[in-house]
């Protein structure tokens, strides 16, 4: 991807948010899965966590998800960049869905507006954080330098 910065300098500063992006989920997840308890897994009624609908299926993927971005954002080596890239689109392309859903009986989990807005920014802020997370030789660096500016 010659569009793609290698060594931003706001490089540490994008990974910070990346792994803040992660545990919001992963504490999101873990409140809904308190608030949800007793519940059906994929529970359609009234339980709200931090305004955003929820239920317990739901919990259990944000918590899946904060913990991929975790995991990337601790082992770095552009791998974190290639988890966020593609969790942001499959997060924003579950919360286009859920936007689709959001008033029938195919809302397994149990969405509303606010949970896909959220959802959305969410996935906008890890497709950012992936795309000026890249890492590379000065070599890499370099050669971006001079695909950026023949663009």
């Amino acid at each position: 991807m010659a569009h793609t910065p290698v060594n931003h300098p706001a490089r540490p500063v994008y990974r910070a948010i990346g792994g803040l992006t992660g545990l919001y989920l992963v504490a999101f997840g873990v409140l809904g899965i308190i608030a949800s308890a007793g519940n059906e897994i994929l529970a359609q009624d009234d339980t709200k966590v931090l305004a955003q609908g929820t239920n317990l299926g739901f919990s259990l993927l944000s918590i899946l998800l904060g913990a991929a971005v975790l995991a990337g954002t601790v082992i770095g080596r552009n791998i974190d960049v290639m988890i966020n890239q593609w969790l942001a689109y499959a997060i924003m392309a579950i919360s286009l869905a859920g936007l689709a859903f959001i008033q029938t009986e195919a809302n397994i989990f149990n969405f509303s507006i606010i949970t896909v807005i959220v959802l959305m920014v969410v996935g906008l802020v890890l497709l950012m954080v992936g795309m000026y997370g890249k890492v590379g030789t000065d070599e890499e660096k370099e050669a971006w330098q001079k695909a950026r500016l023949v663009l």
